[in-house]
């Protein structure tokens, strides 16, 4: 008779033991847990619009502004809305301005408008003051006060007078254009 030391006969049970423990495991570590969402770790979309307009109204219900872009895409995980080719108008006063530019970025609580790329912004002439236009790389618009600011280089022409600088700040309700640095200008004389 033959007799077969006590660790041999562990070994098969212990062998078993293991691959039923890692099997487990396995089964856990790959099931997904139904109330599971990785949508905040991801930034995709979601919501989108395409040719839309907002328009925002003053206190007296008068229209106050507008924003106008072929698209719209919203991500959550950051609260955060990118408009393609946007048109932004502020239309109160005696001279209406429009903004443009290639992209916009929207902010979560939509205070706060940053325009990039080709910003162009127009203010309209009156009988006796030809049209001021900006341009610049970009520009953050605050719709609510009617403030931009940018720390960009900007051009602002008026008929053939020609400014230039780095750096700008615009009160579109005072009608106030500042360049912060660099400026040097070209100014026609106005024939009265």
């Amino acid at each position: 008779m033959k007799l077969i030391p006590p660790g041999q006969s562990l070994f098969p049970i212990a062998l078993m033991t293991l691959l039923v423990g890692l099997t487990f495991w396995l089964q856990r570590a790959t099931e997904v847990k139904d109330n599971f969402s990785d949508s905040k770790l991801r930034h995709d979309p979601d919501y989108y619009a395409e040719i839309f307009t907002v328009r925002r109204f003053a206190e007296t219900g008068g229209l106050q502004s507008t924003l106008v872009a072929k698209k719209m895409v919203h991500y959550p995980d950051d609260d955060t809305t990118v408009i393609t080719e946007p048109n932004m108008s502020f239309l109160k006063g005696p001279r209406p301005t429009h903004l443009t530019a290639k992209q916009g970025l929207v902010g979560p609580d939509a205070r706060e408008i940053t325009l990039i790329g080709n910003v162009r912004g127009v203010r309209a002439a009156t009988p006796t003051d030809d049209e001021i236009v900006y341009t610049s790389s970009h520009l953050t618009v605050f719709p609510d006060d009617e403030v931009a600011r940018t720390n960009a280089a900007v051009t602002i022409t008026q008929g053939t007078s020609v400014v230039r600088g780095v750096g700008m700040e615009v009160d579109n309700k005072a009608q106030i254009y500042q360049l912060l640095s660099q400026v040097n200008s070209t100014i026609e004389k106005k024939n009265h």
